[in-house]
């Protein structure tokens, strides 16, 4: 079976980015995803479409095409009091390269990492963490089935039920 849309993909990957490995996926705990769903990025699904299992891939996403470039304004600087609870701040959340939940005057959920602590703000990045980055991907394709109505309905892992709130959400940890 070809990996097409509605179908449940399984694969096994390494992610290079600079000549560092960033994150490695083996075939016995392979991503699984619904292709053709939004869970991953357009040209990573355009760089495995009709692949079967068994087949290998090896590819190239400019920073354009995945996560984008930088945008410096997504740089911004957050009063310190923002962040105490009862008057105050809690003992190791303010460290530089601290990962937090945040939430935009609109509602929306992102994740912001601390760039700088100066004595009245906090200087938070709300870049993807591999924005402005070229993506290698090597890897092969574990297996491929049709997704059932349940999954396309909820979701391979009951993400479209969940309460994250956020479009195309895989686990409320890292959206795409």
């Amino acid at each position: 079976m070809k990996i097409g849309t509605n179908k449940v993909v399984a694969l096994s990957y390494t992610l290079v980015v600079d000549g560092d490995v960033m994150e490695t996926v083996t075939a016995d705990k392979p991503m699984e995803f619904i292709f053709g769903t939004g869970y991953l990025l357009p040209k990573f699904e355009e760089n495995i479409l009709d692949k079967v299992v068994g087949d290998s891939f090896a590819f190239e996403l400019s920073a354009k095409e995945g996560y984008g470039e930088e945008n410096p304004d997504a740089v911004i600087e957050l009063p310190k009091d923002m962040f105490m609870v009862e008057g105050k701040i809690e003992e190791g959340l303010l460290v530089v390269g601290n990962v937090l939940p945040m939430q935009d005057s609109d509602g929306n959920r992102l994740q912001g990492t601390i760039d700088e602590i100066k004595e009245d703000v906090v200087v938070m990045n709300f870049n993807h963490p591999l924005a402005g980055a070229n993506l290698n991907f090597k890897g092969s394709v574990v297996s491929v089935r049709e997704a059932t109505e349940q999954e396309l309905t909820a979701g391979l892992f009951g993400e479209k039920a969940s309460s994250c709130g956020s479009e195309g959400c895989s686990s409320c940890s890292g959206c795409n």
